[in-house]
């Protein structure tokens, strides 16, 4: 049995229509009313876990996939990317009207572009493998965290293959080199730091 609680994918979408409808609903029914001599609202995760408990599990992991995606919400229409998309726009560009207020100085941001991007996998893949560790400090290594940075731009590079110029494939490609290079130096290093010292020869 899972003790895991359900999740349950909320489309945001609706949040709006369900205010408006909120003054109109009918009263909740006797089971979905609070009890009457209760101490107070009662936790829904809980609920949802005891549930978890009486339910058996799924047959096969399969099954469970094809449900959570029959639960995903609807993906947003053309329409409503356009929209969104403008609205955030606008919003970053508040942002930075007020950041260039107070440092009238400052030139504006570069423009995001896919090496940006492939950038901080790069960093991010060499810090958690304890790059730029200030002098005198020992570091911090989270060897697990690197690799899944690792695969991600791996998986990063397997889905863009023949989509990308000829420079970004080539900065891509050498990211990738370097930070699988950088693992297996660290791997390496770990693997023989836990081998025991072999045993002193005897005279």
């Amino acid at each position: 049995m899972s003790d895991k609680p359900k999740f349950e994918v909320i489309d945001r979408r609706k949040m709006k229509a369900e205010e408006e409808q909120e003054g109109q609903q009918q009263p909740a029914t006797p089971a979905e009313a609070p009890p009457a001599s209760g101490g107070g609202p009662r936790l829904v995760v809980n609920e949802s876990k005891s549930e978890a408990r009486r339910e058996p599990a799924p047959a096969a992991t399969s099954e469970a996939g094809a449900e959570a995606e029959a639960e995903l919400p609807p993906a947003p229409t053309a329409q409503e990317s356009r929209e969104q998309k403008a609205a955030y726009d606008a919003s970053a560009q508040r942002l930075e009207d007020m950041v260039r207020a107070q440092n009238p100085a400052a030139g504006p941001p570069p423009q995001i572009s896919f090496e940006h991007l492939v950038q901080q996998f790069y960093v991010s893949a060499m810090i958690q493998m304890g790059a730029g560790t200030q002098e005198g400090q020992r570091p911090k290594v989270d060897i697990l965290g690197a690799r899944t940075t690792i695969d991600l731009l791996g998986v990063l590079a397997e889905k863009t293959r023949g989509n990308l110029t000829e420079a970004e494939d080539k900065t891509l490609q050498t990211v990738l080199f370097e930070v699988r290079m950088a693992f297996l130096e660290l791997t390496r290093m770990i693997t023989l730091q836990s081998v025991p010292p072999p045993p002193p020869k005897k005279a």
